[in-house]
């Protein structure tokens, strides 16, 4: 700025000073040098008071009925997480000091220019101001209406691109040590977001200023009654009922183990294909991911194109099943091929596992081709489901003896509370699945939406903590299942080399939870004929894409190919859904059809069911 006047760099601050004396010091002066009336200061006054007297209610609550939250919750450990981050950083390093020193007022000059002084001496942008960094949280244009808030997410954006960068030249970390360190930074600065503090959020504070704050009532509320809950809230949750507005394609349940319940859905064609389908769900979630409504429902698409469809709904974990460990998940698998085999008379079933539990049907298929028992499967189809975790991504930041010891500590009634597992798939996008929310819900005070989706996500489910450890050490920490009889299952030694099954395999292009480069490689083990497609979006919109939603896309590659990037280099490109590409796959693997008779409608003359579809393990805490 080289206009003449006042100081620009006490102008720039004056702005948000006079917010700051308005909101949280109300008996000092206006914005404009006028005290504030008597009616603000006792309105100020009883905002203040009311926040106070909410948050010592919910203290008086914890002392009376103190609960065990999950760390993730805890603020002691977000401090001690960026106490130990700091320690790894050479941030001390005066050349590194330097460096960011000059960068920095190099940066604050850059973004200077793009302001002029207004003729009442306040500073304004320019008519084409360009600052350097961009980022969807401060693509408000309230953060570019004032160099104050300019050079506050600036800075910000350039220190955590600077800090990453550290980590990138760090010398003497071992691979898995630095992408822990990068996961952490990632943590640490996306916590440090200028957007997430009132004071510093120009979005926030204009609020603040329109609603008197009401606001921060409103967000007040909605926090604490995610802290008694444990959770944070993505949607507004009575909104959604199990079988009345989600969840809702008919059907029976059919079979029930204290493990899991079946169901099986009625048809709406008058033939089917001979061959049922089973589909394993992952017990991480809930089953209804693949029928949140009938638009989006994966079950009724797959009902309409003449498939019967049964699904494996998992009863959440409790003090019950502290004895399980991932041996029952596969013979639950098996029980529940054997049981539609016997119901409608057929030799075998195709199969679709679902993240976990596609980790899971893999050994089921192992087990079942050591026994010779491999015609019960007559296809499998894998959903963003991994077998080979050498490349398992972000997750693998939670496998370390240190974590896994938590994880127990925090498991001693024999199962694993879900909202821990809810809150660490969030840090994996804790810009979108975290601190968006504490933005719109906390500080903006915004309702909630009602969204399926995101109703289902945080529908929790309890996880036995035996499996739950098992899984982490065997599979994601030590990769033992890909090498040959490692593991034994159910007394038997497994082998995936052993498996010829004909396979579709689904990965999502920016799935987060199962990197495609880590699906891909079921094609390194698995020996039978093996479709891969690469859908847009993903892990779960990657899969729930319906054909009439014109959403995504997917890429297929016919020719010979044998890495994720030479798949890629000459993949075609298909618009929409890859749904139709797969019902056409599953259609080539067995055409024989029969009248949609009998058993193959539940519920009919002379077929005892237990109950209505959903059924009741899906709606058990």
């Amino acid at each position: 700025m080289t206009d003449d006047g006042p100081d620009p760099f006490t102008n720039m601050f004056e702005a948000p000073a006079k917010l700051a004396r308005t909101l949280f010091a109300p008996l000092a002066e206006a914005t404009a040098g006028t005290p504030l009336s008597t009616e603000d200061m006792r309105h100020w006054t009883e905002v203040g008071a009311k926040l106070q007297g909410m948050w010592l209610q919910y203290q008086t609550e914890q002392l009376a009925d103190p609960q065990t939250l999950a760390p993730w919750f805890d603020p002691t450990r977000w401090m001690q997480l960026a106490q130990d981050w700091y320690r790894q950083m050479p941030l001390a390093d005066p050349a590194q000091q330097q460096a960011l020193v000059q960068d920095g007022v190099a940066l604050w000059q850059q973004v200077m220019n793009q302001y002029t002084l207004g003729p009442d001496g306040q500073p304004g942008a320019k008519d084409e101001a360009e600052l350097p960094r961009r980022d969807r949280r401060f693509a408000d244009p309230r953060w570019r209406a004032h160099p104050a808030y300019a050079l506050i997410h600036q800075t910000y954006l350039f220190l955590a691109e600077r800090v990453a960068e550290m980590v990138d030249r760090m010398e003497g970390l071992s691979d898995d040590k630095r992408e822990q360190l990068r996961f952490t930074t990632r943590t640490v600065t996306e916590a440090a977001s200028p957007a997430n503090f009132p004071l510093l959020n120009p979005v926030v504070m204009e609020r603040t200023l329109e609603t008197r704050g009401e606001n921060l009532v409103k967000g007040m509320e909605h926090l604490l009654a995610d802290l008694r809950r444990g959770q944070l809230s993505h949607t507004d949750a009575s909104a959604f009922t199990l079988g009345v507005n989600i969840a809702v394609t008919p059907g029976k349940v059919v079979h029930e183990t204290p493990l899991y319940q079946l169901i099986q859905y009625s048809p709406s064609t008058e033939e089917v294909m001979e061959t049922p389908l089973v589909i394993f769900p992952p017990w991480i979630n809930r089953f209804y991911i693949l029928d949140l409504n009938p638009k989006k429902s994966f079950v009724k698409w797959a009902v309409a194109q003449g498939v019967t469809v049964f699904m494996v709904s998992w009863k959440s974990a409790d003090a019950t099943m502290r004895d399980v460990v991932w041996d029952d998940y596969v013979r639950a698998q098996i029980d529940a091929i054997d049981h539609i085999r016997a119901r409608l008379d057929v030799p075998s079933v195709h199969a679709i596992g679902y993240c976990v539990a596609g980790t899971t049907l893999a050994a089921t298929l192992a087990l079942l081709h050591r026994r010779g028992d491999q015609d019960k499967v007559k296809s499998a189809t894998f959903f963003t489901a991994q077998i080979d975790f050498e490349k398992a991504g972000d997750l693998l930041n939670f496998v370390d003896d240190g974590q896994l010891g938590m994880v127990k500590a925090l498991s001693a009634d024999g199962y694993l509370d879900g909202r821990y597992m809810a809150a660490t798939f969030n840090l994996l996008r804790g810009t979108d699945l975290i601190w968006n929310y504490v933005v719109n819900n906390y500080l903006l005070g915004e309702d909630y939406p009602a969204f399926d989706l995101l109703h289902w996500n945080g529908d929790v489910t309890n996880l036995p903590a035996k499996w739950h450890e098992q899984y982490l050490r065997d599979l994601y920490r030590d990769n033992r299942l890909v090498e040959a009889d490692a593991l034994s299952v159910d007394n038997t030694p497994i082998d995936l080399g052993l498996v010829e099954t004909p396979t579709y395999v689904q990965a999502g292009k920016e799935d987060h939870i199962a990197p495609a480069e880590s699906v891909w490689k079921i094609r390194d083990h698995f020996k039978g004929p093996i479709k891969f497609v690469l859908a847009g979006s993903g892990h779960i919109a990657g899969v729930v894409n319906p054909p009439d939603a014109n959403k995504y896309q997917y890429w297929l590659n016919d020719g010979e190919v044998h890495t994720l990037a030479q798949f890629r280099e000459g993949a075609v490109e298909h618009p929409g859904s890859w749904w139709p590409d797969w019902i056409e796959w599953l259609r080539a693997q067995d055409g024989a059809r029969v009248s949609a008779t009998g058993k193959r409608k539940p519920g009919g003359k002379g077929d005892r069911t237990i109950e209505d579809a959903p059924g009741r393990y899906v709606a058990t805490r």
